[in-house]
């Protein structure tokens, strides 16, 4: 292992459009007791529809053989035919719209203003913070008992690539609530995506630059204060960049290599039983030697915290000096992945860690990976080619063996007890993270798709694939191996990386 340190804040300037500061005492607690050129959406939105559907099941095994064994070169969309912009049986085109349909309903709720109610033994309970006094005397707020609407973590967020958009689905039903532009100009190429404590997203895009929308339509802002809130209600409802008082706020990234992202776990004030400290991770390039840099933003408005060099980053495959997949331990701290690897230098596995901006790294052994993500047993997973389980208490590496000769997937999500599920061709695998045996094999992908690239689990336990540059995202049980929900609609669709929140509570449950 070898360790960087970081000095003050370099100040690189960025460019920040933001809605307000949205500050963290205004929030409803999810759950205290654990815890002008927007796109017309005629033109580019298409229908979005959802089927409940059974038509696959799971089998229960230590081997696992590949349903779509197309083999498959190893390069980045900017560089080959292992591209994050054209899949092999999928089209990305703008095109690929559907038919309209009618927007659908927001689905969200509206909050109500706190009271004061007085009983006649004078004990006072303040709705809005919900702190009982009782003669003079305040006994504070019980985290244990308030819980919360949980609404906004039973939502999905799929990067809608090829348009520009991201998509906010219902994980119960399968609608589509919202639709969003991520950048002023529409181009912003979005791609991996992180959800926090309170179900809002971040979403990093390619072209570069970093947007927070909110979850929960009474946490957003009346701007004009016309009385109404004024926000995407589905597919065909994408509003132009500026009117939709949802999007919190912006960050121009002016760096066309910008993809992980990853929310920090935050710390829970006993006292409001509110989350602070919810900042978010990122990192880009310039696709050229010493150029990677990894940043904490604020959450509340997008600022800079702290910028972190990595200079010294290898280059593990031709033309590519940056991070691809991120994701955050219980303490908060960001692990980072390369792409590939070998090709010329090995890729590394880096931490750069929260309370000092140090940052670690470690060399992957052969190829590196796509995705990555940190299970509930502190375990780093880096999944493409191959599966590795990284320990870093030991920092030993681990191997899962390998289906057909290796798998070219990206993305893998824990479900917080015992399996890692990890994309396979048409297939999701489910893996033990203790014996590393593939335990669980999910036939998932239809005619049409290409390889099944995103996968996540979401508060249910359910588990979802979301094919490379497609328009399709399915929703499987994992215990019947049953297509629960099939939905269509999306526009080149391209997301590997905590889109529910589910993997962030794993390794620092609420």
């Amino acid at each position: 292992m070898m360790r960087r340190l970081i000095g003050e804040d370099m100040g690189m300037g960025m460019g920040i459009w933001t809605r307000r500061l949205i500050t963290v005492a205004a929030l409803v607690p999810l759950a205290c007791s654990g815890d002008d050129s927007g796109r017309d959406s005629d033109t580019d939105g298409g229908s979005a529809t959802a089927t409940t559907t059974a038509t696959a099941s799971a089998t229960d095994t230590t081997s696992a053989s590949n349903s779509n064994s197309n083999s498959a070169s190893s390069t980045d969309s900017d560089g080959g035919t292992d591209s994050e912009s054209a899949g092999t049986t999928a089209g990305t085109s703008e095109s690929e719209s559907g038919t309209t349909v009618d927007p659908t309903t927001d689905g969200t709720t509206t909050g109500t203003t706190g009271v004061s109610a007085t009983d006649t033994e004078g004990t006072t309970t303040d709705a809005t913070t919900g702190t009982t006094t009782e003669g003079g005397s305040t006994t504070g707020l019980n985290c244990e008992e308030m819980g919360g609407d949980d609404d906004a973590l039973s939502v999905i967020w799929i990067a809608n690539s090829a348009q520009g958009t991201v998509s906010k689905i219902n994980t119960s039903t399968g609608q589509e609530l919202g639709r969003y532009l991520t950048r002023p100009d529409g181009n912003g190429s979005p791609s991996r995506t992180s959800v926090n404590r309170y179900g809002d997203v971040a979403v990093a895009n390619r072209n570069g630059g970093l947007t927070k929308i909110i979850a929960r339509k009474e946490q957003c802002i009346d701007a004009n204060m016309d009385g109404e809130l004024k926000t995407s209600t589905g597919p065909n409802d994408v509003l132009p960049w500026g009117e939709d008082e949802c999007i919190a706020w912006y960050t121009e990234i002016p760096h066309s290599d910008n993809r992980p992202v990853a929310w920090t776990p935050g710390v829970l004030n006993e006292e409001t039983c509110l989350y602070e400290d919810l900042n978010v991770w990122t990192s880009w390039s310039d696709k050229s030697p010493g150029s990677a840099v990894v940043t904490l933003y604020n959450g509340d408005d997008g600022s800079t915290i702290q910028e972190v060099p990595i200079p010294d980053l290898p280059s593990p495959w031709p033309g590519w000096y940056g991070f691809y997949g991120a994701a955050v331990d219980g303490a908060g701290n960001v692990w980072l992945s390369q792409l590939q690897g070998g090709n010329p230098s090995p890729s590394w596995l880096v931490r750069v860690n929260l309370d000092d901006f140090s940052y670690d790294h470690w060399n992957v052994p052969e190829e590196g990976g796509y995705g990555m993500t940190v299970t509930s047993e502190g375990y780093v997973w880096i999944c493409g080619r191959y599966t590795r389980r990284f320990n870093p208490e030991t920092e030993a590496w681990t191997q899962v063996s390998t289906v057909g000769g290796g798998v070219h997937t990206g993305g893998c999500m824990g479900d917080g007890d015992g399996i890692l599920y990890r994309g396979s061709y048409a297939q999701i695998h489910g893996i033990d993270t203790t014996t590393m045996e593939i335990v669980k094999t999910l036939n998932v992908g239809q005619p049409g798709d290409d390889f099944i690239w995103g996968v996540a689990v979401d508060f249910e336990g359910k588990v979802w694939g979301v094919p490379r540059n497609g328009t399709r995202a399915y929703k499987v049980n994992p215990a019947t191996g049953v297509i629960e929900i099939l939905f269509q609609g999306l526009v080149g669709a391209y997301t590997y990386s905590d889109m529910t929140g589910f993997a962030l509570f794993n390794v620092k449950p609420a």
